[in-house]
């Protein structure tokens, strides 16, 4: 998951609480200190800090609270809230349309060479393809020598339509043409790649000026690297001030603890954060949602988000599959959608308390080979196999047999099938059956309670302490 160790720290920092005997000011100045102290390690400016933790206690005032309310809920209402706050500027972005009934949305990309901008577009543009959208990507950087080559290799690859010039070397002009060439071919969205420089000068902001101009984008990206951590606020009002800055995306966001700094800084800025990268490849790629985003920080997943990733990532036909029994074939078939959503961490820290079982945190990269194990021992099974209900009949034989199969020892065929069945129950009690949560229940929050773990739903003070945080928490979808 992006950003773990900060995540690991806060819900670390409020379970300790959860666990204390008595919540008094002194149990909640300890649970403050330590928010205090995991939110600097994620190099989030001091001053940002001193406020959150300021509101935080003011907004968990205890003795301002009604005689029997729930103290340990009240402080972590308030954490909650306190970080969506930090991490929202409130400004809305900009939104592509589909459909020939609206004009083609242009979209320009700016930031300094080596903030993964070029990658960006391509991820960005696959993002729209994905839903339906006709994407084009115009190659306006004639600064960077392989500028051209990498966003036609990666166009290529996601099968996005692209426009470039090798000898040309004006990139207004490039710009211009590429824009009224896609326009005619009625894409919904293009996507304008601009130069970068290694450091903000004259020169840089003055042609994305010029291309700004003459294009006259709906809307203008900025690319930033999220490992320079709180000095990404200078960066981002340099660029605000130079051309109409929409909105950003923050890259590298893998793996680096100063990325909590990095996305305090850009909210500062009053700039609203629509993606995050979260690797190299194409699908490392994330909507910024805050709330959605605070959620999963705090262990409480994403529920919603992973029942839109799963519903855009597998077929209909599969789709009513994973709606039925919760089969060995249906967790094949998971886990083999799960590889066009995302990181794997990134898809498991959606589900509240799950993630930690199935793959440790830092450890990723062997959870995602142990499953592409467990994939290959299913492909030694028979269809019957596969397709069972009853657990009864994977006997010794069998499992001796799909070993043989399969290459893999017998302990961990026998493993495999232990885990299947663990998430089998956990599977059977979230709500696929709509993008929302299953109505057929008279409290809807019902199956999720139910997927959560107990320890972690008694933290939240049951149902009730649920429903509040899912009021606090809920995601608002694009």
């Amino acid at each position: 998951m992006v950003l773990a160790q900060l995540g690991g720290s806060l819900a670390g920092a409020l379970a300790r609480l959860s666990r204390a005997t008595v919540v008094d000011d002194k149990a909640v100045a300890e649970c403050l200190n330590e928010i205090s102290r995991a939110l600097l390690q994620a190099d989030v400016r001091f001053e940002t800090v001193r406020d959150v933790s300021s509101r935080i206690k003011a907004a968990a005032n205890l003795s301002a609270l009604a005689p029997g309310a729930d103290k340990r809920r009240a402080v972590r209402n308030a954490v909650a809230g306190e970080l969506c706050r930090m991490l929202d500027p409130g400004e809305p972005s900009f939104s592509p349309r589909k459909g020939q009934q609206h004009p083609s949305s242009v979209v320009m990309f700016v930031g300094l060479q080596g903030s993964g901008k070029t990658t960006t577009c391509a991820k960005y543009a696959d993002h729209y393809r994905r839903k339906g959208f006709r994407p084009a990507l115009v190659c306006a950087d004639t600064f960077r020598a392989g500028a051209f080559d990498q966003l036609k290799q990666n166009a290529s690859k996601a099968k996005i339509p692209f426009y470039g010039s090798y000898t040309e070397s004006d990139p207004v002009k490039i710009a211009v043409e590429g824009v009224d060439t896609f326009r005619k071919e009625r894409c919904d969205l293009i996507v304008v790649d601009t130069s970068g420089r290694h450091k903000q000068e004259a020169a840089l902001f003055e042609e994305m000026r010029q291309v700004s101009e003459a294009t006259r984008p709906d809307l203008v990206v900025f690319v930033m690297d999220g490992s320079i951590g709180q000095a990404a606020f200078d960066q981002a009002q340099a660029f605000k001030q130079s051309v109409p800055v929409g909105a950003v995306i923050v890259t590298k966001m893998d793996g680096h603890a100063r990325g909590g700094g990095a996305l305090s800084a850009v909210a500062a800025t009053k700039s609203p954060v629509i993606f995050i990268g979260t690797g190299e490849h194409i699908p490392d790629f994330e909507v910024f949602e805050v709330k959605s985003f605070v959620s999963r920080l705090l262990g409480m997943g994403d529920l919603p988000g992973l029942v839109d990733k799963i519903k855009d990532a597998m077929p209909a036909d599969e789709l009513k599959l994973i709606e039925g029994a919760f089969t060995l074939g249906v967790m094949r078939e998971l886990f083999q959608g799960m590889q066009n959503m995302g990181p794997f961490g990134q898809i498991l820290s959606m589900i509240p308390g799950f993630s930690a079982q199935l793959i440790e945190k830092g450890k990723e990269k062997e959870g995602q080979a142990k499953i592409k194990r467990y994939m290959t021992i299913m492909d030694s099974m028979t269809e019957k196999e596969l397709d069972n209900t009853n657990p009864k009949l994977m006997n010794e034989s069998r499992v001796k047999r799909v070993a043989r199969g399969s290459g893999r020892p017998v302990q961990e065929v026998a493993g495999m099938l232990e885990e299947h069945k663990r998430i089998a129950k956990i599977w059977s009690k979230l709500p696929l059956r709509g993008r929302r949560l299953n109505t057929n229940h008279r409290d809807p929050l019902k199956p999720l309670a139910n997927v959560i773990p107990p320890s972690m739903l008694n933290q939240l003070g049951g149902l009730s302490g649920l429903q509040n945080m899912v009021k606090q928490l809920g995601p608002q979808r694009r």
